[in-house]
């Protein structure tokens, strides 16, 4: 089966098993948090950033089947419509990263179709709190939350690619730039998490390294396409080979919950890498690898039946045992998803 047909697959599995009406209300569509789980569920603990990444993931379907205006490309207009709803009639929360990741999904779904009917109100909503969100306090970068306590590569790196694709190159330019000079390890060449600020003044760094943080850097490094900024590109490429891979070549990925999405959103701006003419044939060829790898992974460790399948969340078959139960949920299932679709778009001369 070739990395079209697993895609496709894996579409129609995660769509069918989470994919519901928010509260029964026609033209409404979200993807459940867990299943099998109880009727109106989609009611309950509420992620808005996981139905961000299930807009994408359908747009990166709409993208592979070269439909515009077709049933993907449908869902993912409901999707964005439920999220307002259910974030009682609102497109903002307290949350950058959230907001951010909901704004590239519809930056995305509106260049599949210039004729379709664009998401303005959505974009003057949450531009105006990426902006509010990002201050000089700090010397730059952008807060994670309502708190402002917290400044991040979660919120600065999706905030960043956010302006770099809407045109706004100054703004995304500076702020990647922060992430660069006071959360990139110098040793490793990856991204740390974040800078908490405290009420006495201090600042502590949380020197996590998460490999979806690693994702929208390289995004926007690729987006704002300097030679500078190509050239950083690369080299987060490598030390994501070096670091956050296992020896087979898979990504490495991450524990339940909001850690079941991570792998995969590397995955997708390691894919844009990899069809990224402007970077060497060696950095291309390793982004390739690693998301062919991780698509092979997720691929070989499903179970269940064509259209039914139940991906892992791990990468490495041996850590896996916590997949096995009845209940899945659907942030693994985006990720395996998200990057089964990286997959499908790899050139085939680097491969």
């Amino acid at each position: 089966m070739d990395a079209q047909q697993r895609a496709a697959q894996a579409a129609a599995s995660v769509i069918a098993r989470h994919g519901r009406r928010l509260a029964g209300l026609p033209g409404t569509h979200l993807g459940r948090i867990k299943a099998p789980s109880r009727a109106l569920s989609e009611l309950g603990p509420w992620h808005y950033w996981w139905q961000a990444h299930y807009v994408d993931a359908l747009v990166d379907a709409a993208l592979r089947t070269k439909e515009p205006q077709g049933s993907h490309a449908r869902l993912a207009r409901r999707v964005i419509r439920s999220i307002r709803l259910h974030n009682a009639f609102r497109y903002v929360n307290s949350y950058t990263d959230d907001m951010a990741w909901l704004g590239l999904a519809a930056q995305r779904l509106e260049a599949l179709d210039p004729e379709v009917r664009r998401l303005g109100a959505l974009h003057r909503a949450i531009t105006r709190r990426l902006i509010l969100a990002s201050t000089e306090e700090l010397g730059g970068g952008s807060y994670w939350s309502s708190a402002r306590d917290f400044k991040n590569t979660p919120a600065t790196a999706p905030v960043s690619l956010y302006f770099a694709r809407g045109g706004d190159v100054e703004r995304a330019s500076a702020l990647v730039r922060w992430l660069d000079h006071h959360l990139l390890d110098p040793d490793a060449g990856l991204f740390l998490d974040g800078i908490h600020l405290h009420r006495d003044g201090s600042t502590t760094v949380a020197r996590e390294v998460y490999s979806y943080n690693q994702g929208p850097v390289l995004g926007s490094y690729l987006a704002l396409g300097s030679e500078e900024d190509l050239d950083r590109a690369e080299s987060l490429v490598l030390a994501v080979a070096a670091h956050l891979s296992h020896d087979d070549g898979s990504l490495k990925t991450h524990g339940p919950g909001d850690g079941g999405l991570f792998t995969g959103i590397l995955a997708r701006y390691l894919a844009l890498a990899a069809r990224d003419g402007r970077l060497t044939t060696t950095a291309r060829s390793t982004a390739s690898t690693l998301v062919e790898a991780s698509a092979d992974a997720f691929w070989s460790g499903r179970r269940g039946a064509a259209g039914e399948w139940i991906f892992p969340r791990h990468t490495d078959a041996a850590e896996d045992a916590s997949q096995s139960g009845a209940v899945v949920e659907l942030s693994s299932q985006l990720q395996a998803w998200m990057t089964l679709e990286a997959a499908a778009t790899l050139p085939q001369e680097i491969r």
